[in-house]
């Protein structure tokens, strides 16, 4: 207390020390009276004292199926996809805007579903989850309710975003854990593996999350959070078990490493960015070009759709509560050549973005406040939506809980502290 200096203990006596509070917790836990199955089944059924969760539909994704004039959306509150009318626009006065077509329930294997493809030629969803069951689901556009999905793929652990390259049957993923992308043959199954990775410190690839793919340019753009660690193929014994990664071990082809290649000690973050690569990178490749710094306003940048017409990229930045808008071309610290915000805009914590080619339209899902939002393309400013669709009354609040895990309580300001 006095700023003295206290001596040091000698290691023997710090892991005596150990060794006793280790006995002591032994001896408490032999202690310790085992519960009856009565009293198990008492602490089953108690009720919670209350709950802090969204009974509405919060929308995390979105994608605009053009040939059926439908859009679709992912509801991270309540694990369902939803499909409404291209048209549909929710009256001011209304509660919500009821979806013609619902996909949920557990043999849907729908949970954190963060980002979707569709299938332009045949209406196929694809959907993925973030964190919870590691795969990729696909369902017809006929298919609704609690039903299998019609195919599934195994994906490494924390897969978020999604791109499909059609000229070359590639489907996109990032992977936030490994800080990496895999890509797989688009019409892959169960265990199939990747076809490449791109993975590695020169990629500058840190905690991505939105992907988009220009087939035209042959160019690949990825959002980045900007946390990361360096990876390296840990030594591996035969039999050892999975990375956490949907059932497969490090050492399958072109599987990503994640968590148990992590080096302790590497952890560092970088500034939110976009990285451009060629459209077939792979390996350890530093990109063609980065967008970050003070001017880009990026920030959590999480969701990319691409105008390849007017070599456009629009960005979904969840925590500036925007939509950005550069060129592709652009590199450095450039600033957006336009930016949807503003309260009249109604954008807010945006997780998804669709640029709908036919229409000439942007569409954005505002994890913040229930809604899906449109705009014209050439859209700047704080501009008013063409149409909106919500999912819950308009005075509703939204706690903005996405995934929670390990909520903390701090004592001196009486609150919970939620990660998601």
């Amino acid at each position: 207390m006095e700023g003295e200096m206290c001596e040091l203990e000698p290691a023997s006596a710090a892991s005596s020390f150990i060794e006793m509070l280790q006995q002591q917790q032994a001896e408490a836990r032999s202690l310790a009276p085992t519960p009856t199955a009565g009293e198990k089944a008492a602490v089953n059924a108690r009720k919670p004292v209350r709950v802090i969760k969204d009974s509405f539909a919060a929308y995390s994704s979105i994608a605009v199926d053009v040939a059926n004039d439908e859009v679709v959306m992912t509801d991270e509150a309540t694990f369902q996809i939803l499909a409404y009318n291209r048209t549909e626009n929710t009256p001011p006065t209304a509660t919500m805007s009821e979806p013609k077509r619902m996909i949920g329930g557990l043999n849907t294997w729908v949970e954190f579903q963060c980002a979707l493809y569709i299938d332009q030629a045949n209406g196929d969803i694809y959907a993925v989850n973030n964190d919870t069951v590691d795969r990729l689901v696909v369902f017809s556009r006929e298919q609704r309710g609690n039903v299998p999905p019609k195919r599934i793929i195994r994906t490494p652990h924390t897969t978020y975003g999604i791109a499909v390259d059609e000229p070359h049957q590639e489907l996109f993923l990032t992977t936030q854990e490994g800080a990496a992308i895999v890509v797989f043959h688009k019409l892959a199954a169960e265990q199939d593996a990747p076809i490449r990775t791109l993975q590695g410190d020169k990629t500058l690839i840190a905690d991505p999350h939105g992907l988009a793919v220009d087939s035209t340019r042959d160019l690949m753009f990825v959002s980045n959070f900007g946390s990361v660690a360096t990876h390296v193929k840990p030594q591996r014994t035969a039999g050892a078990g999975d990375d956490g990664g949907g059932g497969f071990g490090s050492d399958k082809a072109n599987w990503p490493l994640l968590r148990e290649g992590s080096v302790p000690g590497t952890g560092r973050y970088l500034e939110a960015s976009i990285t451009v690569y060629p459209r077939d990178a792979s390996g350890d490749t530093a990109p063609l070009r980065v967008i970050r710094g003070s001017k880009t306003q990026l920030n959590w940048p999480t969701a990319l759709s691409v105008d390849t017409k007017r070599g456009e990229l629009y960005v979904a930045n969840d925590t500036g509560n925007s939509v950005l808008v550069f060129n592709v071309d652009d590199n450095g610290n450039v600033a957006p050549k336009r930016v949807i915000k503003g309260p009249k805009s109604m954008v807010k914590s945006p997780t998804g973005v669709f640029y709908d080619w036919k229409n000439d339209e942007v569409w954005v899902s505002n994890f913040g406040n229930h809604t899906a939002t449109v705009y014209s393309a050439t859209a700047d400013g704080d501009v008013a939506p063409k149409r909106v669709i919500r999912s819950a009354p308009l005075d509703s609040g939204t706690p903005n809980i996405g995934n929670a895990f390990a909520p903390s309580y701090d004592s001196k300001r009486d609150e919970l502290i939620v990660p998601n």
